[in-house]
């Protein structure tokens, strides 16, 4: 156990004694109405506990999934609750998430998204140098044979791989450049062709 466990271990104990101690002051001798207090208290911590860990699946239930609306040479992307744009796009046929990015001027797959895609990372000249929010890295180039969404798809499309961490793929100005419009309204993010 780590020493954040063992505080909140011995946190939770203190408190549940405390708990423990009101009841047994309260009720003095009712062992009925001491059992009622036990139930309710051993709901709420229960309760408590299983809003905690589910608390992902439930804010993804309330918050609403992004999708992508494509149609008439236009996509068509929601504000994900953190604030950026999200985008799936098909990268040699496999479906890869990247964050839209106007800061970047290329398209840059992680390591893992790339091997997904049907590239060897490890046969990769990682010649190229970028540089990040968290330092530079080391890039490889790479020739996609396609990445799109429906029938705006590029063949041939020139990317990079990056040899650091990076948790998602960026979809760079390479890519946006592609599109004669780009405006963000009303909380989207529309590409028009």
């Amino acid at each position: 156990m780590t020493g954040d466990q063992i505080a909140q271990l011995t946190y939770l104990a203190l408190l549940g004694g405390a708990i423990a101690f009101w009841l047994l002051v309260q009720t003095r001798g009712g062992f009925g109405r001491l059992a009622q207090y036990a139930a309710v208290w051993g709901l709420i911590f229960l309760g408590v506990v299983a809003a905690v860990g589910l608390w992902g699946d439930i804010r993804q239930t309330v918050a609403p999934q992004q999708s992508v609306a494509l149609d008439e040479g236009r996509l068509t992307v929601p504000r994900a609750p953190d604030g950026h744009y999200y985008l799936t796009l098909e990268v040699n046929g496999t479906p890869t998430r990247f964050v839209v990015d106007t800061g970047a001027s290329q398209v840059v797959l992680t390591r893992e998204a790339a091997e997904r895609a049907g590239i060897d990372t490890s046969e990769l000249a990682y010649f190229g140098r970028a540089m990040t929010a968290n330092g530079e890295v080391a890039t490889a180039p790479v020739r996609l044979e396609s990445l799109g969404a429906g029938p705006l798809r590029e063949q041939g499309f020139r990317a990079w791989v990056n040899s650091g961490e990076m948790p998602e793929s960026l979809l760079g100005m390479t890519y946006l450049n592609r599109f004669e419009r780009i405006e963000i309204t009303g909380g989207e993010l529309v590409l028009t062709r």
